[in-house]
């Protein structure tokens, strides 16, 4: 158990920056495996969406007090489904109810099938600076197997056609351990990826989720049950793969070129502030962890109508999260945080980075040593190879990486 005498409380500050996440419930279609808050089939609540979302933001930008925002992220959902002028509202709104910073990394998750050249120089022209979009594979069996909507000649022309529009910062995301997919596939898949010179790259393991249509086909022995020796066998040749061509990785699923690493990510796994706006989105602010209701038609009901009567914030008043509890606004779920929920939340998070678990950051925080807080646990990991220990910081081995979870549960306590 974590020794926690004299740890200190102190969550960080959002007025001294946050990340601002805006979550897109809609898809023109919804994978098989997704598990998200998206849909498919409801675009006819899409400007209320807009209005409401817009809504909330003035809202939280009044409650804060305007605080600066250091990375914007539009995810989802399907954001490039949204009509382009409703993207650029949006952001706008932004810009005129936060301080977003001047060097701020602006990100919008994209599917290929959205991609044209007009949608392209639009997204630019409203701000968006890097594009995060799910290619997934480039084999086109499993792209039916997966429901995407796009083929992988068009994944190709969209990233080049997003290149060629001015986005020098683009992300491709992948799927390994699919059933049916060989290793031969996905070192096809990455080699394809190669090809097109991305500046990040994330690699995700396929998980079954509970009530998806996937689960259900696994379930009734349509698809196999994945095989975890071949999706590390995957996840390996990637790491190789991606290191002799110049990738770094920065994160248990991500890499990238030199100073391309994702900020706004780099946020939540650094366990600093960051607000969620839309419908399910969940937040980490003024020492707590919330969540949005997740239905889009109630989210518009209460949000939709015009601004809330919010404004500034006067002292004493309740705090801005009580403030957003419904029914006046959005925010249905609170969990005020403890220093031991804290300092677990921050090792099972930062030792998903290479870079771990920095020391100075950690006491800074909680005005104690790492190695004093969690002497048992770092012993133990270190005796089976799991991580490592430097002057600076606690991080994951090598062999780490395949066992993250093994090591994220050794931080974890009763709470």
């Amino acid at each position: 158990m974590p020794n926690l005498a004299g740890i200190e409380h102190n969550p960080p500050l959002y007025n001294s920056g946050i990340g601002l996440y805006l979550h897109v419930p809609f898809c023109e279609t919804k994978c098989p495996y997704c598990d998200f808050n998206t849909y498919a089939g409801i675009e006819d609540q899409i400007p209320g969406y807009v209005d409401a979302v817009e809504n909330e933001l003035r809202d939280w930008g009044n409650l804060l007090s305007h605080p600066p925002v250091r990375t914007i992220f539009l995810g989802g959902g399907t954001p490039s489904y949204l009509p382009p002028d409703d993207i650029k509202s949006i952001l706008t709104t932004i810009g005129q109810s936060y301080g977003i910073d001047e060097r701020a990394e602006i990100t919008m998750e994209c599917n290929p099938g959205d991609v044209t050249p007009e949608r392209a120089a639009s997204w630019i022209d409203s701000g968006v600076n890097r594009i995060s979009m799910g290619a997934q594979s480039f084999d086109d069996g499993l792209l039916k197997l997966l429901g995407r909507r796009h083929s992988a000649a068009e994944a190709r022309t969209a990233f080049k056609t997003l290149r060629g529009a001015g986005f020098s910062n683009q992300s491709l995301d992948l799927m390994y351990g699919l059933p049916h997919q060989t290793l031969v596939q996905w070192t096809d898949s990455l080699d394809s990826t190669l090809e097109l010179e991305p500046d990040h790259i994330s690699l995700y393991g396929l998980q079954i989720e509970d009530g998806t249509p996937l689960q259900v086909d696994v379930a009734k022995g349509r698809y196999p049950v994945p095989d975890d020796d071949l999706a590390a066998d995957m996840y390996e040749a990637a790491q190789s793969k991606l290191g002799e061509n110049g990738f770094a990785q920065y994160e248990i699923s991500n890499w990238s070129k030199a100073g391309m690493e994702s900020q706004h990510n780099l946020i939540y796994w650094r366990n600093e502030p960051y607000l969620g706006v839309g419908p399910g989105a969940h937040s980490w602010l003024a020492g707590s962890r919330f969540a949005n209701l997740k239905s889009p038609r109630r989210y518009v009901a209460i949000l939709g109508k015009g601004a809330s009567d919010a404004g500034e914030r006067d002292p004493g008043e309740p705090d801005p999260v009580t403030a957003m509890r419904m029914p006046a606004g959005p925010v249905e779920q609170v969990n005020v945080t403890t220093p031991a929920i804290d300092v677990a939340e921050t090792m099972m998070m930062g030792m998903r980075l290479n870079e771990g678990v920095s020391m100075a950051r950690f006491k800074t925080r909680f005005k104690a040593k790492l190695s004093d807080v969690f002497p048992d646990e770092i012993e133990r990991l270190l005796e089976i190879g799991l991580i490592e220990v430097t002057d600076d910081a606690v991080r994951l081995s090598d062999r780490g990486f395949l066992l993250g979870n093994e090591v994220f549960a050794e931080f974890i306590g009763d709470e």
